[in-house]
Formats: C-alpha cells, structure tokens, sequence
C-alpha cells in the first residue's frame, strides 16, 4: 500500500525552491549582507541590526533578522569627529576613501524562518581592497561559517492520500512524519568581488558555495542548498550641491529557479536623508526612507506593497535596519 505525502500550498513549495537565502531590500544601504567584498568601503566600525517582515497577514510567512559588523584593519578610535556635522547641524554620510590598500574583517549572525523551516547562521568575514586606480578599489572578500537548519515537522500541514480500503485510523506514514524533527549544522562559505569609488559601485558574489545535501525529517523532507549568484551595481549622479540621485539594480540567480531582477532609485539629500523608490519584477513596489540620527546612529525603514497574488491575503512587508557608526 502506498501513501503519498504533500506539503500543503503553493506558498511553501515556492519559498523551498526559490529562497534558499533571505532577501532584502534595503540591499543598497546593506550590501555587506550580499557581498563579503563590500565590507570596508567605509573606514569606520559599522555595526547594523535588522528586521525583516513578509507578507504580513499570510501564515508562516518568511522572518529573517541579523546582526553584521565590519571592522577595517587600521581604525583608530575617535568617539568625536566635529567635521562631520555640518553648520546647519545635520549630519552627513561618511565619504568613500580609495587609492589606498585596506583590510577588513568583519562578521554575521543570522536568523531567517519561512513556515516549518528555519535557518540560523554564523559566519566570519574577510575582505582586502587594492586600489586600482587613486579613485578606484577593488576588493575580494570570503565567507565561511555554520549554519543551522531546522525542519519542524509538527508545523506542517500534511495531506495522505489513501488508497481504497486503507483503514483511516491507522496512518503510519502521517505518524511517522510528524514525529520527525531534524536539524543539521552545515559549512557556509562565500565569496565576492566589489568595485568601487565615490561614484559607482559593481559586485559580484556566490553563496552556499559547499552546496551539501541536508536531510530533515529523516527524508520526509530535503532541503538541498544550491549556489546563489549576485549581482549589484548602481551610479551616483549629483543634482545640483545637495541632491544626488543614485540607480541601481540587483540579480538574482539560483538555478533552477528563475532570474530575480530588483531595481531601484535613491534620492538623497545633503548626504544626511535619503529616499529610495524600488520594483521587484513581479512581486512588490518598495518605497524606502532613512537618515543619520547623530553622529553614531542610523536608521533606515521600507515598505513592500506585493504585485503578487499575495497581496489578496497580505498587508504588505516591513524592514527596519538601525545602524551605529564607530571612529568616522
């Protein structure tokens, strides 16, 4: 007698093939989260938490938070800068310092949750940057730590189908999976390329570069990690002495699934506010603002409104990052 097992919805199935890694989109302010090679383009300890929640409404619907941090090699302590508050007292973004040779090490902790799955992660960082040109740096950076993925088995929604005269009372199969909960540490490795100067930026990255096989439920359910490819650019173009306005894009690429294309524009004001209005093809228009409290602090907040079907069962999705700025 044969019994078939079936995660039930689209929704799951979905995320299980196509979203192997979190996503974001406050990836222009972040690239440190899509490419180890971008860490250290500023020369200061840069430290960011973040929160981020999808289609809220929806049941089990994708959580991811994290904590990164960046620190270049040759810092130097100062709590107190005057020079970067500006006389009508905001204050501006650092500025991008190339020509010269830098080291950064950094790290992340991750935790990303989509229905009965969950991943948590922790990883070091290492990037070097060699100037290209006086106004031009390329880095390389590396990725390698743990992850952790779990499969909850008694939070999924299972359909047996059963053959003519099975008796209903006895469902070993269903009993048999819903008993199963598995977890596995895994190695994460990555790895990246970033070029940059204070006009643009052009990166590309790989994640899950070990691409091991992790089983759950003891093969009830398989989570098979697959090479991630990313690649993100954008070019500032001033506006006059304080506006500037900077396109950019980022491509996703996971094989078998198809390419993932975001694209936005970032609007921002005497180097202190700034605006971001963003399209994921097919899926959300983003509306992104943010600005730097103090001297220290940052924060940048945006919204998704989903083009999806899911925007019949969702209010949309949120993402809150808050920043603190060390010896700029």
């Amino acid at each position: 007698m044969k019994n078939s097992i079936t995660i039930l919805g689209l929704f799951m199935s979905t995320l299980i093939c196509a979203q192997q890694t979190p996503q974001y989109s406050q990836y222009q302010r972040n690239q440190f989260m899509v490419n180890p090679a971008a860490a250290g383009v500023y020369d200061f300890v840069d430290l960011t938490l973040s929160g981020r929640w999808q289609w809220l409404g929806v049941q089990d619907a994708p959580r991811t938070s994290y904590f990164a941090f960046s620190v270049p090699v040759r810092f130097k302590p100062k709590f107190y800068n005057p020079g970067i508050r500006t006389s009508s007292g905001v204050v501006e973004n650092p500025e991008i310092h190339t020509g010269k040779l830098k080291h950064t090490f950094g790290g992340q902790l991750l935790a990303d949750q989509y229905g009965a799955f969950r991943k948590m992660s922790f990883s070091g960082t290492y990037a070097i940057h060699i100037p290209m040109t006086k106004k031009v740096n390329l880095s390389f950076g590396l990725k390698a730590g743990l992850s952790n993925n779990t499969f909850f088995a008694h939070q999924a929604q299972v359909l047996n189908v059963m053959e003519p005269g099975q008796n209903p009372y006895i469902d070993n199969t269903y009993d048999n999976f819903i008993q199963n909960q598995s977890n596995k540490f895994l190695m994460d490795m990555g790895a990246g390329l970033y070029m940059y100067s204070q006009k643009f930026f052009l990166g590309l990255s790989a994640e899950q570069l070990t691409r091991d096989l992790v089983h759950f439920g003891q093969g009830t359910a398989n989570f098979n990690p697959q090479i991630h490819f990313n690649l993100i650019g954008g070019y500032k173009i001033p506006i006059g002495e304080n506006l500037s306005i900077t396109p950019g894009f980022l491509l996703k690429y996971m094989s078998p699934a198809p390419l993932s294309v975001d694209g936005n524009v970032q609007f921002e004001y005497k180097k202190w506010v700034w605006l971001t209005l963003g399209y994921r093809h097919t899926d959300a228009m983003i509306v992104m603002a943010g600005m730097n409290i103090s001297e220290r602090f940052k924060v940048g907040y945006s919204y998704d409104y989903s083009l999806s079907r899911f925007n019949n069962f969702s209010s949309g999705g949120h993402e809150l990052t808050l920043g603190l700025m060390l010896g700029r």
